[in-house]
């Protein structure tokens, strides 16, 4: 896991969106515990209180449970939450996509081309 300090990202944000991707992409299984709270703020040389912030993201996502006395393992995903999931992250990657076609001055038309010659190339 790779954790920018510069990116204005929080980091407890980054920590929660790449286990959220990982346990959505399938990387992590039912029932798995993710690394301990006290493990993880070791490895990425920060704070315990940070990496406990983005577990109980997760656990508000519904993504993960806590376990007393054993950390947090990942909830069985439903695939319509999964399909929902994606959709999000693919409706603010498009969001994204058109606020920095608008500043560079592309118009919709452009925009789209460049959608379609993206998707033909199996990105």
């Amino acid at each position: 896991m790779k954790i920018s300090q510069t990116n204005g990202v929080p980091i407890y944000k980054q920590i929660a969106d790449s286990f959220r991707t990982d346990i959505l992409a399938g990387k992590y299984r039912q029932g798995e515990y993710l690394p301990s709270i006290r493990e993880l703020a070791k490895d990425l040389r920060i704070s315990v209180i940070t990496t406990m912030k983005a577990y109980e993201q997760l656990e508000a996502d519904g993504l993960v449970t806590a376990s007393q006395g054993k950390g947090f393992y990942v909830n069985a995903q439903d695939s319509e939450m999964l399909r929902e999931q994606h959709l999000r992250k693919v409706e603010d990657s498009l969001v994204s996509a058109i606020e920095a076609a608008k500043i560079a001055g592309l118009s919709n038309e452009e925009l789209l081309m460049t959608l379609k010659t993206l998707l033909s190339m199996d990105v």
